[in-house]
Formats: structure tokens, sequence, C-alpha cells
């Protein structure tokens, strides 16, 4: 039977997660301005890089979290978004004909979009291959399809190889300077607020339903007459999409792309952020990231060996935390009002 209590109150929680959010938002738009206040100029560094890190993570929710979709090769995606940029980048400087045509460009409306197709490109590619096996065969083979692209760009000696591709500039947008560090955050804050609002309007819609029946008995969804096969396919080439965009924007911010973006531990890093944060929220893929860089950085500062430290604080905070992060804050609200 339904509780009268817990029906009177849900608006006033909804009232309130609205409340938090905004006020989050407007820190996060203010944040350069604090830094500036407090004297912190690399916190904006640090900022932009846990939000392009939180898009790729909840892109990784989506299809894990969502769909029950275990992928060990999410870092390909975010990867190729990254070179996709350094390679235009490279032919714009050089002038070098790409595929025989001038396609070079540092051009970030030009880029950001290529970046996001190539890599939905690849993971439809893969994902037709990979979605046809599923548990830990499906785990294994996005891992070795992932490792072949991360030995397929070391080998690319025209592109740096093993060393990296450098982007000397950030790309350019109309009458915007994206050399600047304020600047450049702003831009990413804004295409991360479009991405998560993307990613709800997903979750909400028919898709989304299908996706969590996926997630909770495929066979069921199956006997019903839906194609599942259709359905994880699309999630995982959205997924796919939404890595890319995060690797394009970490080339520009980093300012560089090299191999490790592909690395098999880079996916793992998304899954660990992911789980932090609450696999199956919105947002807590986003507090994952935030919580994995923010320990990263204050533990690097404090001793060379910090992933000793690390690893046991995640395994506590997960075992601890059901639900991760999103299982935390649901358990102090609820006793909040209790």
């Amino acid at each position: 039977m339904d509780d009268p209590l817990k029906r009177a109150m849900a608006p006033r929680k909804n009232v309130r997660s609205v409340l938090l959010v905004a006020l989050a938002l407007v820190v996060l738009a203010v944040l350069p301005q604090l830094a500036d206040m407090f004297e912190q100029p690399a916190l904006v560094s640090l900022a932009t890089r846990i939000i392009i890190l939180a898009i790729a993570a909840a892109s990784l929710n989506l299809a894990l979290g969502y769909c029950g979709l275990v992928s060990f090769g999410h870092a390909a995606w975010y990867g190729v978004g990254g070179y996709v940029v350094g390679i235009l980048y490279n032919h714009y400087v050089s002038g070098d004909p790409l595929f025989g045509l001038p396609l070079g460009t540092d051009q970030m409306l030009i880029t950001l979009p290529v970046a996001i197709l190539v890599s939905g490109l690849f993971a439809a590619v893969f994902g037709a291959l990979s979605l046809r096996t599923s548990g830990v065969q499906f785990i294994m083979i996005t891992l070795a399809f992932a490792q072949m692209i991360f030995f397929f760009f070391v080998a690319l000696k025209a592109y740096g190889g093993d060393d990296g591709l450098i982007v000397r500039r950030r790309n350019s947008l109309p009458l915007i300077d994206t050399r600047d560090g304020a600047t450049f955050y702003w831009i990413c804050l804004v295409i991360a607020i479009a991405w998560f609002a993307l990613l709800r309007r997903i979750v909400a819609s028919r898709f989304g339903a299908v996706l969590a029946g996926v997630r909770q008995s495929e066979r069921r969804m199956a006997a019903i007459g839906i194609s599942t096969y259709r359905y994880k396919l699309a999630v995982f080439v959205i997924s796919g999409m939404g890595a890319g965009l995060a690797g394009a924007l970490m080339a520009n911010h980093a300012r560089f792309v090299s191999p490790d973006m592909l690395h098999w531990t880079q996916s793992g890093e998304f899954m660990i952020m992911v789980i932090l944060g609450g696999a199956g929220t919105l947002l807590g893929p986003a507090a994952g990231a935030a919580v994995l860089i923010l320990l990263e950085s204050q533990l690097a500062a404090f001793t060379e060996h910090w992933q000793v430290i690390l690893g046991p604080l995640l395994v506590l905070m997960i075992l601890f935390t059901r639900g991760g992060l999103s299982g935390l804050w649901k358990l102090l609200r609820g006793g909040s009002n209790g």
C-alpha cells in the first residue's frame, strides 16, 4: 500500500532537489571568479577536467547503468574523439591533405561534430560485432577491440605514435577567445549541461523504458516482440558519441592527445566513476568523476604512492554506500526527513 506521508513529502523532495541542482549550477557558473577571489587559478583547469570526464562517465553510464552493458572499451571512443581533433589540427597547421582532400581545420564548430560522428561510427562497427555476445564474452570482446584501436594509434607514427600529438592551440570559435582558461571552462560547462539534458530526455523517453526493460530481463523484452539488439546497438552508439565528445574537449583542454587516452586503464577509470557515483542515476557519474579526480589530485600532492591510499578508500566508499554516492545522498535525504 502507498504511504500517504511519503506521497505528501515527495513534492517537497523534488523541489529541494531542483533547488540544489540550481545552486550547484550557479556555483559552477561563477567558479572562475571564485578561483580568482581565493587566488586558486589551478582550480579552473581542474574543474574543466572534471566536467569533461563527467561527460565521458555519464556516456558510459547510459550503456552500463541504464541498459546493463558492461563495456570495458569505452576509452576507445574517448581517444578516437581526441585524435580527430589532433589530426585535423595537425593537417590544418601543416597544410597537408587528409585522404587527398584539404580537410584540416581548427574550428570547434567543425571538429566537435566530426569527433562525435567518427566516434559513433567506430562504436557502431565494433558494437555491431560485440553485441552478438553477452556477459563475460561481451566484456572481453569490447576490451579486445579497444586494445586493437590503442595499438593502431601506437603504430601510427605519422601522428606521433607512442609519443602522442601536440595541439598547440585550442580550436577556435567565432567571437570567443577559447585560449582563455575561464572561457573554455564555460564552453565545457554549457556543453555538459546540454549533454546531461539530452541524457535525461533519453532516459525518460519510451526508448529509455525499453533500455530499463533490457537491463532487467532481456529475454522478457524479446518475448514481447522487441528487438533488443537494435536498442542495445543504438544506446552503445549514443554512448560512444558522448565519449567522443569528451575526448575532443579533453584534446582541446590538454592541447595534447596520446594513445594513453585509449588504454584499457582509462576505461576502468570511467567505470570507477560510474560505480562510485551510482550506476543508473543521471548525476551520479558526474559526482563520481568529481570525487575521484579530487581525491587523485589531493593524494598526489601528499605522496607519490597515492594509489596505495586511493584504492582502499574507493573500496570502502563503494562497500559502505549502497548505490554509490547517489545511494548515500538518498539515505541522508531520507534520514533528514525522518
